[in-house]
């Protein structure tokens, strides 16, 4: 295969230097991840205050199609950054993404609401969202890059796993700001004005961000090809015809960023929605048992990452694929039992069945069409499963008993949902948000961490993994394109393709479906194409 030239670093950093490497990079990347986090944490806030619409589940769609929006341009800010990365250098590249996220994020707590500006409001935040995805398309890249190119060999595994494990750390200090602001805050003032604080808190971050990253100095790698004149003259176009390219991008989005992100969001946001929507667990309590569970997963984000220096990084990926096909079902039927034992055993012993014509549930529709749909709604609208199947008359039954509803009801949604709340509660439904035991916590946490280690043993090895997959001089863009389209994609409309599956099945788990079949894909790509063997030592050679 033939190769192009590529020059070694100019020295070996220092310990300290490596210090500062390691600590800068990865404190920026957690600064923006905690940027494009805390959007999804509030989702509810956000879906009240900029797209509110009478059915609560099509605001909370239009709010995540808001968050996938952000991933959607991912891949041209891969792209654009990509391209300056290789041209220009990495510091400079990654100290513009920073500055974007971080004044986008602050943005956001400036907008006024749907109420007072009317359309321009969801608008607004759709622009800052997408300026959000470009800026978070180059982020990954350049921090990946940077610290992979000043390791040692034998360790770049372990250091870039840092930069990994801040990505969950971004997570965490959301949940932590917004934990603390409503802990200072009323839940009243909360919900109407405190909600913008961890958006204006991005300032100082931003802040701390340039500071650290301004005492880096240019990747050494760079530096030389730099000075030597290797540079890549365009290097979008070349990191499609560099001999061999091809295959390793189809495998870094197919094998890689697919199934790596599926993973990861469940383990983290699908987590999340799930306590806090249909379990009903209390909202605080929710945030600190997934915060609690995510800090104690971090080290396994390092700890695999360390791992794949000794035994290469395609067996630490493959074995993570394979264990949450087999675990991804029965995690989330477990958290269901602990986190609200009397609303699972509920479903189990009076599940609800609705019977009749036209029951089509158009989770888009401002307003279902039929009376049927009108029931759907409301039943995902109180977090409630359910059954459909076809029939004559329009019937709702739990366990035998039906659903009484006169004409009245079917004007007057509140009234038609306090009804239905009523009589499910009655078939001993509780639908007041709930507290787990202790013992219960315990539990939850213990999956919790499980599936955070299943996202470790997947995420942990990958900066160093994709840094080896592609030559130095085309390794910012060629890295980065496949990485975002696939966790842009891929990941970034997981809730809402999730979410629509629920709704449209009114089963909670359902959803899962959508992670579970990209897992098989991901795990078959990266069976075949991932490179065999430990990794390489230098990473000026070319390639596998």
């Amino acid at each position: 295969m033939a190769s192009v030239a590529e020059p070694a670093p100019a020295h070996q950093p220092s310990n300290k230097e490596m210090r500062l490497v390691i600590s800068a990079s990865s404190a920026g990347t957690l600064f923006e991840w905690y940027d494009f986090f805390v959007y999804g944490t509030l989702a509810p806030m956000i879906a009240a205050a900029f797209f509110p619409t009478d059915n609560a589940t099509l605001s909370l769609l239009l709010t995540w199609a808001g968050f996938a929006i952000g991933f959607g341009f991912r891949p041209l800010g891969a792209v654009l950054f990509g391209f300056l990365g290789d041209r220009l250098g990495r510091k400079y590249t990654f100290l513009v993404t920073v500055t974007l996220m971080g004044a986008a994020t602050a943005a956001v707590g400036f907008i006024p609401s749907h109420e007072t500006i009317g359309l321009a409001a969801p608008l607004i935040v759709i622009f800052l969202r997408i300026l959000q995805g470009l800026a978070l398309g180059g982020e990954y890249g350049g921090a990946a890059i940077y610290v992979s190119e000043h390791s040692p060999p034998g360790r770049r595994g372990f250091y870039t796993g840092f930069i990994q494990a801040s990505v969950i750390g971004g997570f965490v200090l959301s949940l932590a700001v917004v934990l603390a602001c409503r802990l200072a805050i009323s839940p009243e003032d909360f919900a109407v004005w405190g909600w913008r604080l961890p958006f204006l808190l991005s300032i100082v971050l931003l802040a701390i961000s340039l500071w650290m990253r301004l005492k880096l100095s240019e990747s050494p790698v760079f530096k030389a090809m730099k000075a030597e004149g290797k540079t890549s003259p365009n290097p979008f176009t070349e990191s499609f015809t560099y001999p061999g390219n091809k295959k390793r991008i189809f495998v870094a989005l197919f094998g890689v960023a697919c199934g790596l992100t599926i993973i990861f969001y469940t383990a983290l946001f699908s987590t999340l929605s799930f306590l806090k929507g249909p379990m009903r667990v209390e909202d605080t309590t929710a945030e600190l048992l997934v915060a609690g569970a995510s800090l104690l997963a971090v080290p396994f984000f390092i700890g695999f990452g360390r791992l794949s220096d000794r035994v290469g990084r395609k067996k630490p990926i493959v074995w993570g694929y394979a264990a949450s096909l087999v675990l991804l079902f029965p995690l989330f039927w477990g958290i269901a039992e602990l986190a609200n034992p009397s609303l699972a055993a509920s479903a189990r012993a009076t599940p609800i069945e609705i019977s009749g014509p036209d029951c089509d549930y158009d989770p888009f529709a401002s307003r279902q069409a039929t009376q049927c749909g009108q029931l759907l709604d409301d039943l995902t609208a109180l977090g409630i499963r359910y059954q459909v199947q076809d029939g004559g008359a329009l019937k709702v039954t739990g366990g035998g008993t039906a659903l009484p509803l006169d004409a009245a009801a079917w004007s007057d949604r509140d009234a038609r949902r306090a009804a239905i709340r009523e009589w499910v509660t009655g078939l001993g439904y509780d639908l007041d948000k709930q507290i787990p035991s202790a013992l219960n916590m315990v539990g939850i946490v213990a999956m919790l961490v499980l599936f955070g280690a299943l996202s470790g043993a997947t995420f942990g090895p990958v900066a160093a993994l994709l840094s080896e997959m592609f030559p130095a001089r085309i390794r910012y863009s060629s890295m980065s394109i496949p990485y975002h389209i696939g966790t842009g994609y891929f990941g970034g409309f997981l809730p809402l393709i999730a979410g629509y599956i629920v709704a449209r099945t009114g089963d909670i788990f359902a959803g899962l479906w959508y992670t579970w079949v990209l897992l098989v894909v991901a795990l078959a790509t990266a069976w075949w194409g991932l490179p065999n063997g430990p990794p390489p030592a230098n990473l000026n050679d070319e390639p596998a």
